[in-house]
């Protein structure tokens, strides 16, 4: 049974955690203090570094939180989507990631703001992005599509496609509709990845 002092302690570091994300959202992260985040969580410099050694490492735990947000909703998983080559199911995966981009837009804007001047930023999204284009790889894997040599790069485009897109969005809206810019997504990963 978790003691009522672990429970609160739990209940700090999720709200550092959401008022850090908030103050990313609303200052940049460049801009933004642990000063700013502790004062906005109601609790003092002390109890941040309490939970988190610094900043980075509290916007590294927020790409954890991001991963976990846009993998719990794949079902099937994207290694299966790839290896089946199945259309629908790709063009179904890349809508659903689509609809994500609201709701994770906070965590992917302050994350490659504080790459840009954080190595172990960059090296948490790298790792972030190895994971799907291992997914898509080893999807390719499964279907024995391709020459082994070419299924990780043909991963990279196709992840990359995507990640550029959305970063695009989050700064600059649609060039084109949403259901066109799927579309037209959709049929380059089935280049990519079935064709």
């Amino acid at each position: 049974m978790t003691s009522l002092r672990e429970a609160q302690k739990r209940l700090t570091r999720e709200l550092l955690l959401r008022e850090g994300l908030a103050m990313f959202e609303s200052k940049g992260y460049g801009a933004t203090t642990i000063d700013d985040i502790a004062a906005a969580a109601g609790t003092t410099r002390t109890t941040f570094y309490m939970h988190f050694p610094s900043k980075a490492q509290l916007l590294k735990e927020l790409i954890v939180a991001v991963n976990d947000i846009l993998i719990g909703s794949d079902d099937p998983p994207l290694a299966e989507v790839v290896a089946s080559g199945d259309r629908a199911q790709i063009r179904t995966w890349l809508s659903r990631k689509i609809d994500q981009w609201p709701q994770i837009r906070p965590y992917v804007t302050a994350a490659h703001e504080a790459a840009a001047s954080d190595v172990e930023i960059q090296e948490a999204i790298d790792q972030w992005f190895e994971s799907a284009i291992g997914d898509i790889a080893a999807g390719l894997d499964r279907a024995g599509r391709f020459e082994p040599s070419t299924r990780r790069i043909r991963g990279v485009l196709a992840f990359g496609q995507l990640e550029f897109s959305s970063v695009r969005w989050m700064r600059h809206g649609w060039d084109v509709g949403r259901d066109e810019a799927l579309e037209l997504m959709t049929d380059s990963w089935c280049a990519l990845l079935v064709e």
